[in-house]
């Protein structure tokens, strides 16, 4: 007996030995870059492992919660680079309930349930959600890439949690990207973080400490591999206010990189135009 005993101690022993080098391993393979090349790398290593592409398509479903009141959906995404969000929603049946158009001017949808059509500018989304947004930040976090639009050069690099951690304050535009309309648009704190290995983002964190502690979470994670690119399929999004909290929990199933695509949207001629979202009274 006492000689079974000993072996499972002796093997205890291994296990927590194999444990604890692993461990350390692990903690020095995330900290020796940012000791041998710093911010700079970590940067080009994102910048590197993005998605790149030139048309996006994919299924979802959506489960949208406000206040622990949920509503699920069905649909279909597709983006054509720098260029076109397109998504057709279907809550059940199959039948498409609302689509959805943005360009990097204007947003259009349809409401097939009552009839109804409308065109803003994009600026309608920042009145919408009470949030600054334009296309280029959209359409990063529906693919999990960075902002290609923004500066990157002051980004201060850390570790947590066995992840790269790259901050910035203020972040701008980049100056030939800034419109007329969207002047004012910079990011006051965002924090994002990168895995280990893969160098994709597995979280981003945006912070507005001065307009009643708002903040913007995205997390990423079950990536699978498609043309030469790891891409998230399961996507969560929370904005949260003083006194309210929205969740946006997004899967992806059969995505496409690169397979030509059309982005229809024709309104038909009875549909009546509205100017919000809100259900229009019969």
């Amino acid at each position: 007996m006492s000689s079974i005993t000993g072996i499972h101690v002796r093997l205890s022993l291994l296990m927590m030995a194999l444990f604890l080098v692993s461990c350390t391993g692990s903690r020095k393979a995330v900290r020796e870059p940012l000791k041998e090349q710093g911010t700079e790398y970590l940067v080009g290593k994102l910048k590197e492992n993005e998605l790149k592409f030139h048309q996006f398509s994919a299924k979802f479903s959506a489960t949208y919660s406000v206040d622990r009141k949920k509503t699920t959906v069905t649909g279909n995404l597709r983006i054509e680079h720098d260029s076109i969000i397109w998504i057709s929603i279907t809550p059940a049946l199959g039948l498409e309930a609302v689509r959805f158009m943005l360009t990097p001017d204007s947003i259009k949808y349809i409401n097939r349930l009552n009839n109804s059509y409308l065109k803003q500018d994009f600026s309608f989304i920042n009145q919408l959600l009470n949030k600054t947004l334009d296309y280029d930040m959209a359409q990063s976090f529906l693919l999990g890439n960075d902002f290609s639009l923004y500066e990157s050069n002051s980004f201060r690099a850390s570790v947590d949690n066995q992840q790269y951690k790259l901050n910035t304050s203020n972040r701008r535009k980049i100056r030939m990207a800034v419109r007329r309309s969207d002047e004012d648009i910079s990011i006051p704190l965002q924090s994002i973080w990168l895995d280990a290995v893969s160098f994709k983002i597995s979280k981003v964190l945006l912070k507005e400490a001065e307009r009643d502690n708002r903040k913007f979470e995205a997390t990423y994670s079950d990536f699978e591999e498609a043309e030469g690119n790891l891409i998230p399929t399961k996507l969560n999004f929370g904005v949260e206010t003083v006194d309210k909290k929205i969740m946006i929990m997004i899967t992806y199933s059969k995505i496409q990189i690169n397979k030509e695509q059309t982005y229809p949207f024709r309104i038909p001629e009875n549909y009546t135009e509205i100017q919000d979202l809100q259900p229009r009274k019969k």
